[in-house]
């Protein structure tokens, strides 16, 4: 049976729950990683591994394997987690588990478990009566509880209608639902085409308004989220948390209670949101089994179903940046890292001693800050599926000297600067600190975006992938007939020009779509992904950008968007008169 492991270096594939058996067969101590299929086996701490079998050298007491949870039914519990998790097994019984790559705690309990193991054989003393560790998801507030699985698994669709989107609700909703202990599995912020609103609202196609409702959710941006219930059979919260004050306040005011999970009697996502009072944002679609009615809203579901990408922010310190700056973004790139937004600052004293708290105890403090302030430091916000976690993972521990004898394979040690003793790759500790230092580092801006007529439905849909691939938000939406009063609110500037009536005629042939989108530098990116003016200049000069792929002419040119920041906030706010800007960036 052993020939059915193969070997990667030192470690034993266990991809299935037969082999997983056969390895608890294992005599002495076997240390697992257990690793997610998305991401691989955590490579940083192979070195460590292969080192103390070197040192031990302890063939028969010592093995090391690698264990794909996906795959084994054994592992459950350990699936879609982004940090790396070890076991530790003696003797087919787990004694031990460490999450996270701790180089350190790691390499002592390994060291521990084996001079155990050699003073058991040379019988200088008993074998310890070890506590099995149980594998419950740590995501789980009670461990008591039975765990439920169904053959079929069942989705709720949400769609968070228009008016709620254009007032900004869409985070409450969503904090709401994941509060309530739902999973959010999927989420897309688009309008609906026509046979989306058809699917969705077959119930009330016979209704005498339908073609106007039709027409609203068509033109409008609403915001789609497949929900499932989690590890538990279904989510608990208590009635009580409705707050007794509810009834006196405007329904866009913000409760204070949120839901607790584990209370009380069972609802479905429909009564949790009526309870809540939100219910009148969103439209529902409970039960679902059938993954088809889910693709007509969400075509690559089955693809990106369960996947979390996480933005976060990275920061290349000044020594790094200034001499290997291109092979450290090689390697973020090559580690399946996309760089939504980069930028060159100089940090203050204060934005330093912020970044750099962590050693504020450390003797070599104040040369820490005065590097960090010596010069441009580069400031990245990175995205990738479980970014957070795989980004700790990779840039390894915060000073260079345990780096360098634990886990030599980490960017900490790949890339550290003689006479530094701290990590020259710095990191979000959470995703709430990512979300708070992107919008300090990246402050957002304001454009406004034009998708002329001649562009088909087809097109649109492209080019609308290619805004929220290149890191934009569309913050507001609306399909509009630019006649010649509505279209002189956005082409103010050359309302006096000679061509300005063929461009009014380009309008008239059918609706525009125009948008606001929102992003660092948002202005002078989105005249980057539109290209030139003509066409067929763009086609040269810059062959990926919007009009030199969906381009006619110079007049049908796909796309039109603002010159300068003062432009584009002037055009918003004659189109979105109700629009307010949040966080604007100043400069």
């Amino acid at each position: 049976m052993a020939s059915k492991k193969r070997e990667i270096q030192l470690q034993a594939v266990i991809n299935n729950q037969s082999l997983w058996d056969e390895m608890m067969q294992n005599k002495g101590l076997t240390v697992i990683d257990v690793y997610q299929a998305w991401c691989g086996p955590c490579k940083a701490m192979q070195t460590l591994f292969r080192k103390l079998k070197n040192e031990l050298n302890e063939d028969e007491l010592l093995h090391f394997a690698v264990a794909e949870a996906d795959s084994i039914v054994t592992l459950q519990p350990f699936r879609d987690k982004c940090e790396p998790v070890f076991l530790f097994s003696v003797n087919g019984t787990i004694v031990a588990k460490i999450q996270g790559a701790n180089a350190p705690l790691v390499n002592q309990k390994i060291i521990t478990l084996v001079n155990e193991e050699r003073k058991i054989a040379a019988g200088e003393m008993v074998r310890p009566q070890y506590h099995e560790i149980a594998f419950v998801d740590s995501d789980s507030e009670d461990a008591g509880e039975p765990s439920y699985e169904s053959i079929d698994q069942m989705y709720t669709i949400v769609i968070i209608k228009p008016d709620a989107v254009t007032a900004r609700k869409v985070q409450e909703i969503k904090e709401k639902i994941i509060k309530a202990g739902f999973v959010i599995e999927a989420e897309d912020k688009k309008p609906l085409t026509e046979e989306q609103v058809k699917h969705f609202y077959s119930q009330i196609v016979d209704q005498p308004d339908f073609e106007d409702f039709v027409s609203f959710m068509t033109r409008n941006l609403s915001y789609i989220l497949v929900v499932s219930q989690g590890k538990e059979k279904q989510p608990y919260w208590d009635d009580s948390e409705v707050n007794s004050e509810t009834e006196s306040k405007e329904p866009w005011d913000e409760q204070e209670e949120m839901a607790k999970p584990l209370r009380m009697k069972s609802k479905s996502l429909q009564q949790y949101l009526e309870i809540q009072q939100i219910s009148q944002f969103c439209d529902v679609e409970e039960n679902i089994t059938n993954t088809k009615f889910i693709e007509v809203l969400i075509p690559d579901f089955k693809k990106i179903r369960g996947i979390k990408f996480e933005k976060i922010l990275a920061l290349l310190r000044p020594a790094l940046f200034n001499e290997r700056t291109e092979d450290v973004l090689n390697k973020i790139q090559d580690e399946g890292f996309k760089i939504l937004l980069q930028r060159q600052i100089v940090l203050s004293e204060e934005e330093a001693k912020t970044l750099c708290k962590e050693y504020e105890n450390k003797d070599y403090f104040g040369s820490v800050i005065e590097n960090m302030t010596s010069g441009p430091s580069l400031a990245l916000v990175l995205v990738r599926q479980n970014g957070l976690g795989y980004w700790k993972q990779l840039i390894g521990p915060s000073n260079v000297e345990e780096a360098k004898e634990y886990l030599p394979e980490s960017l900490c040690a790949q890339f550290a600067i003689e006479g530094l003793p701290i990590n020259q790759l710095y990191g979000s500790d959470s995703l709430e600190d990512a979300e708070r230092e992107i919008q300090y580092f990246f402050p957002p801006q304001h454009t406004v975006a034009l998708i002329k007529p001649h562009v088909t439905q087809e097109q649109r849909e492209d080019i609308m992938k290619l805004i929220k691939e290149t890191g934009f938000d569309i913050t507001q939406m609306k399909e509009i007939l630019l006649t010649e009063k509505e279209a002189e609110k956005i082409y103010f500037k050359i309302k006096g020009k000679e061509f300005y009536k063929d461009v009014l005629d380009i309008l008239a042939e059918g609706t525009s779509l125009v948008m606001i989108l929102t992003k660092w530098n948002a202005v002078l990116d989105w005249r980057r992904l539109m290209g030139p003016t003509d066409p067929e200049e763009a086609r040269l000069l810059s062959p990926d950008s919007i009009r030199a792929q969906f381009g006619k002419n110079i007049l049908q040119n796909a796309v039109h968007g603002a010159s300068t920041m003062e432009e584009a906030m002037e055009t918003i706010g004659r189109m979105f008169e109700d629009f307010i800007p949040e966080n604007l960036e100043e400069n």
